[in-house]
């Protein structure tokens, strides 16, 4: 019996290890976490693409960390995704669309992914992994046979193999500027597009609290089509910039375009044309990089609002809260405050638990339950005011939970 509580002690705490690492992943994809009860994690997210890229990111993380422990003592996950209809009740999600992407993790292999029809036909042609038709399959109290995806942890493991390393963000704003994209029809005119790029690369390094990475490295993608989260991550960088250049007879047209690597999400766009003789090189380079930094400003304070915290137990009691949070009786509102609290407690960055706690006191004050309503009222501002988060619904859905190896079990 000393034996099983130690097995079952050590399986606990490695799967809080892994969940402080995974839980991240799937909030840098765009996804929500709807729950973690028991070893399992429920989110949604915004597409079917984001959501597949994340199940795939946190496979490989997985194999790497258990490249690095004994066999006996590894925890490999299985997801599933489905794209359905969802019904919203309080802080929980519930319908088939649910139903299924909980099935499809049953039956996906230790380490790998199952995916549905309606998610496959979604990525198709977007992704370089390739899923093998598994057929229909009767899902457990699923009325209808679901056609079923696959990809295999060993395939995962291998297109790591080939893929160009990831490298790690740096502790600062990072930024590329990719080569500009010469549309003038006219090989003579590649110098005035790489001298633009050249230029704003330097402007752009000027910027102390931004890290800018060298032409040689950015240049490897001219003429290239890239992928800008490929790309993101091949060079460890959180923003990429692109552009093009037309020059027709005496008139010159510059456009350029900011991207969130992490999300493939435009930030910001616009176009610099006019006469020859009126659109100086330095001018335009001056007036992109004006534009540039405000925007990567207002990004990286909405990235920092969006960021889960770090303490996996400030974050389960985040999620407490939130199973209480739209039960509408005085009691009910009570509790999860006090969670939030306990939240912030653990985590004084947590944004999210700082909204939410004001949004407990805007309850209490529009069901007319505050105690002392003045200083309730200045105590919502106090938490809104520095800290703001978004929650948004939507249904594309994602199931994982870890499989272990048999030893590894309380005997």
């Amino acid at each position: 019996m000393e034996r099983v509580g130690k097995n079952e002690t050590a399986t606990v705490r490695d799967l809080k290890a892994h969940q402080a690492v995974v839980l991240p992943i799937v909030t840098e994809h765009g996804g929500r976490i709807i729950d973690t009860a028991g070893d399992g994690i429920l989110a949604e997210f915004p597409s079917v693409l984001s959501a597949v890229e994340c199940a795939v990111a946190i496979q490989r993380v997985m194999a790497q960390r258990n490249a690095a422990v004994e066999e006996n003592r590894r925890l490999r996950f299985r997801i599933g995704i489905n794209q359905g209809d969802v019904v919203f009740d309080d802080a929980r999600i519930y319908g088939d669309g649910v139903n299924v992407a909980a099935r499809l993790e049953c039956i996906a292999e230790p380490g790998g992914i199952c995916i549905s029809r309606k998610v496959h036909e979604d990525i198709s042609g977007k992704m370089q992994l390739a899923f093998v038709d598994a057929g229909e399959q009767q899902l457990k109290n699923i009325a209808q046979p679901i056609r079923v995806y696959r990809i295999s942890g060993e395939q995962l493991a291998a297109a790591r193999a080939t893929a160009k390393p990831t490298l790690a963000l740096p502790d600062k704003p990072s930024i590329a500027v990719l080569p500009f994209t010469n549309l003038s029809g006219d090989p003579e005119q590649e110098y005035f597009a790489d001298g633009m790029v050249e230029d704003i690369i330097t402007g752009l390094s000027r910027t102390r609290w931004l890290f800018v990475i060298a032409r040689n490295s950015s240049f490897t993608y001219k003429g290239k089509a890239v992928d800008v989260k490929q790309v993101g991550r091949e060079l460890g960088v959180r923003y990429l910039l692109e552009g093009s250049v037309r020059k027709s007879a005496n008139r010159v047209r510059i456009a350029g375009q900011l991207i969130d690597a992490s999300s493939g999400t435009h930030l910001w766009a616009d176009r610099f044309e006019g006469a020859i003789e009126d659109v100086l090189q330095d001018q335009v380079t001056a007036s992109v990089v004006g534009a540039i930094a405000p925007k990567l400003e207002q990004a990286e304070i909405e990235r920092a609002r969006r960021k889960p915290t770090e303490s996996l137990d400030a974050y389960d009691h985040f999620l407490r809260a939130l199973a209480n949070f739209y039960k509408w009786t005085r009691e009910e509102n009570a509790e999860p405050l006090r969670s939030f609290y306990k939240a912030l407690e653990l985590d004084p960055d947590f944004s999210a638990a700082y909204a939410s706690a004001a949004g407990c006191f805007s309850v209490r004050k529009g069901f007319g339950w505050a105690v002392n309503r003045e200083q309730e009222t200045a105590e919502a501002g106090r938490l809104s005011q520095p800290h703001s988060n978004a929650l948004t619904h939507t249904n594309i859905l994602a199931r994982s939970a870890p499989h272990q190896c048999r030893e590894h079990l309380p005997k």
